[in-house]
């Protein structure tokens, strides 16, 4: 498949970086040049200079010719603006929106943006729910269910730096799914510890959001 993901900051990178992994066609549009010599240096990929809502970006990359459009940037007007103009003017059938503010969901939805993610997985989840040799789980319908994904950064002299997970005491309705330590991903097992700086993505119910804060400060530390 050709994918252009637009935005290749933390999440377009990642995305990128998975995406390529799989044996995906991507293309990158990125207004910052130093982001795109990172994601052609560290990654091989094809990256693009130039504000991913513009047409003359879009017409560099091959946009009429993508079979998913991923707008992936920080900013949920300039997404809205990237996928109706990859549907409309380019005429691709599939886009992709990251949502960073969920109030503004209803208004994609209105606007005919059919898939609206927060994150890296559930973006890869979203790509390739329709390639039904790829066993994955979709974790927007762990969303649906209830299921909320939470992100924080390890501050300084938290209590839990340089523990391990199974030096937690953490809930059961409680995971922690994915640990970004400078620019690496890490699928944490017991063994795996915490340093600061770390950005950490959690998966808990909806309601629940505040644990991976009691982390940090100390509260989900197993008893001696």
């Amino acid at each position: 498949m050709y994918i252009i993901v637009v935005g290749g900051g933390k999440v377009g990178y990642y995305l990128t970086q998975h995406l390529l992994a799989a044996g995906h066609e991507v293309a990158v549009i990125e207004k910052n040049p130093k982001k795109v010599e990172n994601i052609i240096n560290d990654l091989g990929g094809i990256a693009i200079l130039g504000d991913g809502s513009d047409a003359s970006p879009m017409l560099e990359a091959g946009m009429n010719r993508a079979d998913i459009a991923v707008a992936a940037t920080g900013d949920d007007e300039d997404n809205l603006i990237v996928c109706q103009m990859a549907k409309m003017k380019f005429g691709v059938k599939r886009t992709i929106a990251r949502i960073n503010n969920p109030k503004n969901e209803h208004i994609f939805g209105v606007l005919g943006i059919e898939t609206t993610v927060s994150y890296v997985d559930a973006l890869v989840a979203q790509i390739e729910r329709g390639i039904p040799t790829h066993a994955l789980v979709h974790l927007l319908t762990l969303r649906d269910v209830g299921a909320a994904f939470v992100e924080k950064q390890v501050p300084p002299a938290s209590p839990v730096i340089g523990m391990t997970m199974s030096e937690m005491n953490l809930p059961e309705h409680f995971l922690i799914a994915l640990i970004i330590r400078q620019s690496q991903a890490i699928i944490p097992k017991g063994t795996t510890h915490l340093e600061e700086g770390d950005e950490v993505v959690a998966v808990t119910a909806v309601g629940n959001e505040d644990l991976l804060e009691q982390l940090f400060r100390g509260e989900l530390i197993k008893k001696p």
